[in-house]
């Protein structure tokens, strides 16, 4: 039995894509519909409440274009409502905090994690509750890192402004830098963190700048190809996959559709032709 219908993607603006481009990697044989808020973003400073209600707005959409699946790519409403949704709707729902946080349980050596994430995500403590579900021996050190979503919203990956702002956001969790730039590390190599979740689908476009500042004691880790993997299994659970059909991927925004087609050149690479954009205010109205 196989199932042709699209998978949905939701994601509060294009670092969502992160996960989607793993998604069409693992499973190319499906076909999607991803949904992004540029409109509205960022979610991580907005309140639980506003989170909630745009995401529900946006996961209506990708509802009632009989999707099978609903990727909730955005670690903010993941955090928030993941819960609220599964009780909305009646088809498979999967986040990327789980999946993320097993990667980071396991890549672990020295049991102690530090986790970035927006100030929404972070104030839920999803992913503390999450790591520690995997392996309740680990230290989990939560950080919000606010100035990074509206960086890749504005397609600002690289240079001296991203640099210091990288350098400046990670710095409580790695320590102070000394006159000559060097990182000080106010503990003993046993007991810094080895290992730096990057809690939000943006910030592995971020990646080379926070790999950098970080060192190679550190172990990077997203949520995106984890993500993927777990969706794999949930078709494969659920009977949904599909086999040798014809594909389609189409992109939705709530902005403006030429600027996000221009924005996902500049971050991947490549064009994504079908960029429509969709009026949420209107739909809710």
């Amino acid at each position: 039995m196989t199932d042709p219908r699209p998978i949905g993607v939701f994601d509060s603006g294009v670092g969502g894509l992160t996960v989607l481009s793993e998604m069409l990697r693992r499973l190319p044989n499906e076909s999607t519909i991803y949904l992004g808020d540029n409109a509205r973003a960022p979610y991580g400073v907005r309140p639980d409440d506003e989170v909630r209600s745009f995401s529900i707005q946006s996961l209506d959409q990708l509802v009632e274009r009989d999707v099978k699946a609903v990727v909730v790519a955005c670690n903010t409403s993941t955090a928030v409502a993941l819960g609220d949704f599964r009780r909305r709707y009646d088809l498979p729902i999967l986040g990327v905090i789980r999946p993320g946080a097993a990667a980071a349980a396991l890549a672990t050596r020295n049991r102690r994690v530090g986790v970035i994430a927006t100030p929404a995500t972070v104030r839920s403590h999803a992913y503390f509750a999450a790591i520690k579900e995997e392996n309740p021996a680990i230290e989990v050190y939560e950080h919000a890192t606010p100035a990074f979503v509206p960086m890749v919203e504005a397609g600002e990956l690289s240079g001296p402004v991203v640099e210091a702002a990288v350098a400046q956001s990670l710095a409580p969790l790695l320590g102070d830098r000394d006159a000559n730039g060097e990182f000080v590390f106010p503990m003993p190599p046993s007991a810094r963190i080895d290992t730096l979740l990057l809690g939000c689908t943006h910030y592995p476009l971020l990646r080379p700048a926070i790999a950098a500042v970080a060192g190679e004691q550190v172990a990077i880790v997203d949520s995106a190809t984890a993500t993927a993997s777990a969706l794999a299994e949930l078709l494969s659970v659920n009977g949904l996959e599909a086999e040798m059909a014809k594909v389609s991927h189409v992109q939705l925004t709530t902005g403006d559709a030429p600027a996000f087609r221009e924005l996902a050149v500049r971050l991947f690479g490549e064009a994504f032709p079908d960029v429509t954009t969709v009026d949420l205010t209107a739909a809710v109205r």
